[in-house]
């Protein structure tokens, strides 16, 4: 599917002009397919930091005021302020405007658009799977999302032509796009992205709760901490919201994390050195298999 399914985008609002918001604005201004970009948010120098780098050509703090003649909007907020954000633009929304958004979390997003949207057949539920742990303006730019993907979260309800135009907007930023069920996707992320955020929370926390007044645990960190957490200096905000809005998944993917730590204190507790290095050795080669098979690096 070529841009020409998309273009041009007359007007973009794009609701919390942050690292995700701002790098597809920069990214569209780049590709030349957006001639107007409305930042939407409440922090004033945030917002006029956006306008400063050339994400934004205006700004507002009024969701119902920025949309009136909008095309496309994009949602780039907490998970838990969808619903208020929706519920201010329903009133003002054009009948033919597309919604989408970038959320980590996709049933409970489409869940709120049904909620609260006059129609929410045309709200797209989108997920680019890029990012840095920095935030704000500041940190937007416009090659993020080069070669990265991003899944669309349709379901039996969402318009076609909204779908197509949607599509078309990640390409236009450099995105591969794919589809897949809202529940696979959620479950899928619960594994590969939520459950390693709330693990390095959790580990961070638990060598910080061993201080005492001799010694600084993190004093004698060095280079396989700082990788293994690095993730851990995340928005706290944004990371509480996503793992209430899939409770459920993490939960499952944390019962499996257990599962693999309980094997592990067994195999530590029978002295078994075979049954440790099986282990590590299956995890070596998974992982090294991803790596050549998705050009990580």
């Amino acid at each position: 599917m070529g841009s020409e399914a998309m273009m041009p985008i007359k007007h973009l609002v794009v609701i919390g002009t942050g690292l995700i918001g701002g790098s597809l604005a920069l990214a569209l201004k780049k590709a030349c397919v957006v001639e107007r970009v409305t930042g939407v948010g409440r922090g004033r120098a945030n917002l006029e930091l956006a306008v400063e780098r050339g994400i934004a050509d205006d700004y507002t703090d009024d969701v119902a005021a920025a949309v009136v003649d909008a095309d496309v909007v994009l949602l780039a907020v907490p998970m838990a302020a969808y619903g208020s954000v929706f519920a201010a633009m329903a009133d003002t929304l054009p009948a033919a405007a597309i919604v989408s958004d970038a959320g980590s979390t996709k049933q409970s997003a489409l869940i709120a658009a049904r909620k609260h949207l006059p129609d929410a057949t045309r709200f797209v539920a989108a997920h680019p799977i890029a990012g840095t742990e920095q935030s704000g303006a500041g940190a937007a730019f416009a090659e993020l999302f080069e070669q990265r993907l991003c899944i669309l979260t349709p379901d039996a309800d969402t318009d076609a032509q909204a779908l197509q135009r949607v599509q078309a907007m990640w390409q236009c930023a450099g995105s591969r796009v794919v589809s897949m069920n809202p529940l696979e996707h959620d479950e899928f992320l619960a594994a590969v992205s939520h459950l390693p955020h709330l693990t390095a929370f959790a580990l961070v926390n638990a060598v910080r709760k061993q201080a005492n007044d001799g010694h600084d645990p993190f004093e004698f960190a060095a280079g396989g901490f700082r990788d293994f957490t690095r993730i851990a200096s995340s928005s706290p905000q944004m990371w509480r919201d996503i793992a209430l809005c899939n409770s459920a998944a993490v939960m499952h993917q944390i019962d499996a994390l257990q599962a693999e730590l309980d094997i592990l204190k067994q195999a530590l507790l029978n002295a078994d050195a075979e049954a440790l290095l099986e282990n590590f050795t299956s995890a070596k080669q998974a992982r090294d298999a991803w790596l050549v098979r998705y050009e990580k690096s």
